[in-house]
């Protein structure tokens, strides 16, 4: 079976047995702090990336809350969910937080949105619309990657000896890894943004956090690409270490259905912190908000 093929079936298998462990969807909408703002007959669902939380989308929120109703909630490492309550059989991959948003939109009773989701949430999504695409009217990609680690005809900004050193560190000197990966990630000419990432860098559980990197920056999402079906818009810094524009040129490639491609003329992986402006302007480029 080629590994195209097994990633569909596993997701497709696992689409047929969601479950919250044991718990209510209600208690799962709780538990990651889910927030409906806004109003409109649309709906936007946020999902934030590795080392942040839903804080991240403040800058924008003012211009969405205009436009449309906005779900908003926390990934099951952030630093404002229970770590007594994270699974690490279930989020030993990315199943297990789609499966979470596909619970989520079933309590809300939402049956179309847009999906925006940031860093390793692009994938998240992607996952949850191939189980069900119905849902999902359109996904963007804010700095999103299916495989950090370079390989063979594919740079995704990483090498394995850089990741081991990086987890290294995270293990030995957890603030010292913070203050130094946030300026790298952001852009060191954005102090605030920088200040804001750190700080939620830092409140992650530790022993969590070293966890859910490794598997971020080990995981290999390529293989599911294809079966992407709905429409993606990209959105992407034209420097951004942690996905480099060779990722989005390879994501319009190797996606499924319908892509389009910004990239904003600005560095760093968290524009929605460092370069808000930017980034609405792109989202209303492409007629997202109605």
């Amino acid at each position: 079976m080629s590994s195209s093929a097994f990633f569909l079936a596993t997701i497709l298998l696992l689409a047929g047995s969601i479950n919250c462990e044991g718990g209510s969807n209600q208690d799962l909408l709780d538990e990651l702090n889910v927030k409906i703002m806004g109003q409109g007959k649309n709906t936007v669902v946020l999902s934030h990336g590795y080392a942040t939380d839903q804080s991240v989308w403040h800058k924008i929120l003012p211009f969405l809350e205009k436009k449309v109703k906005v779900i908003s909630f926390d990934l099951q490492f952030a630093g404002a969910v229970n770590p007594a309550k994270f699974n690490y059989s279930r989020y030993k991959s990315y199943d297990g937080y789609a499966d979470d948003l596909l619970l989520i939109l079933e309590e809300l009773k939402v049956d179309k949105c847009v999906y925006l989701g940031h860093s390793m949430s692009a994938m998240i999504g992607s996952i949850a619309s191939i189980k069900k695409p119905s849902l999902f009217e359109k996904l963007i990609y804010l700095g999103g990657s299916p495989r950090y680690l370079n390989a063979p005809g594919y740079q995704g900004g990483f090498e394995q000896t850089a990741v081991d050193q990086l987890l290294q560190f995270m293990k030995s000197n957890y603030t010292g890894f913070a203050s130094t990966f946030a300026p790298m990630a952001v852009g060191a000419e954005f102090p605030g943004a920088v200040e804001e990432f750190k700080k939620t860098i830092l409140a992650m559980n530790h022993k969590v956090a070293v966890f859910v990197a490794k598997q971020v920056f080990e995981s290999d999402y390529r293989g599911i690409l294809s079966h992407v079906k709905v429409p993606v818009v990209i959105i992407q810094s034209k420097k951004d270490i942690v996905a480099p524009v060779f990722v989005s040129e390879y994501l319009r490639t190797h996606l499924g259905g319908k892509t389009f491609v910004e990239l904003l003329p600005t560095e760093g992986h968290l524009p929605q912190l460092s370069a808000p402006d930017l980034l609405i302007k792109a989202l209303n480029h492409f007629f997202l908000i109605k």
